[in-house]
């Protein structure tokens, strides 16, 4: 049985959470703290996602990402095979981990959970990244490929929730209509809003 450990308002788990629902694997989803033992015995650092499937312990949802995908979705298209394909998948995958942690995923953590230390211009980030995905995604249907791969799932939670950081997706009508395509997959999860 694979577990998933994490906490339900986190895009970080919200992404690994939507490849196991689109790849119909059967889990269960352990709530767990950022200081709670069982998660700093699993992962010393304290973040979340950790993923156990068997004797496998893995952090860090851009590699429980490739690894689902590697290991129970093989033939599919979340996770090109050919190397240019690939390499698409893994520029979003980084810009999911810098510009988007850093911009929109950064001024929600300030507005919903008063998160000290994060990135003081994470409005102005926010804003270049958005213009950025919206001029990308104008003619696109999709961040990497002409099908929804792991880099529109790494990138959907945080660009969607942003507005949970006092950030308008109004101005980004490609960004809206990519959100939408990726709500309308099969299997699609919807990351909570927090009340």
């Amino acid at each position: 049985m694979i577990i998933l450990y994490g906490m339900p308002l986190s895009g970080h788990v919200h992404r690994v959470r939507l490849l196991l629902s689109m790849l119909g694997l059967d889990y269960r989803f352990e709530i767990v703290s950022a200081s709670a033992p069982e998660l700093l015995a699993l992962n010393p650092l304290g973040q979340v996602p950790v993923l156990r499937d068997g004797d496998l312990v893995l952090s860090d949802s851009n590699a429980i990402l490739v690894y689902l995908a590697k290991a129970y979705g093989a033939g599919t298209h979340w996770l090109p095979d050919d190397a240019v394909g690939a390499a698409h998948v893994q520029r979003w995958l980084s810009i999911a981990a810098g510009e988007l942690r850093q911009g929109p995923a950064a001024a929600r953590m300030v507005a919903l959970f008063g998160k000290a230390g994060e990135p003081a211009d994470a409005h102005a980030r926010a804003a270049g990244l958005l213009a950025f995905m919206d001029n990308w995604l104008d003619g696109r249907a999709y961040l990497a490929a002409v099908c929804p791969t792991l880099a529109d799932l790494a990138c959907y939670g945080y660009t969607a929730h942003a507005p949970e950081g006092s950030i308008s997706l109004e101005p980004y009508p490609h960004v809206r209509a990519w959100l939408e395509r990726v709500e309308a997959l099969p299997g699609f999860v919807p990351l909570p809003w927090r009340d």
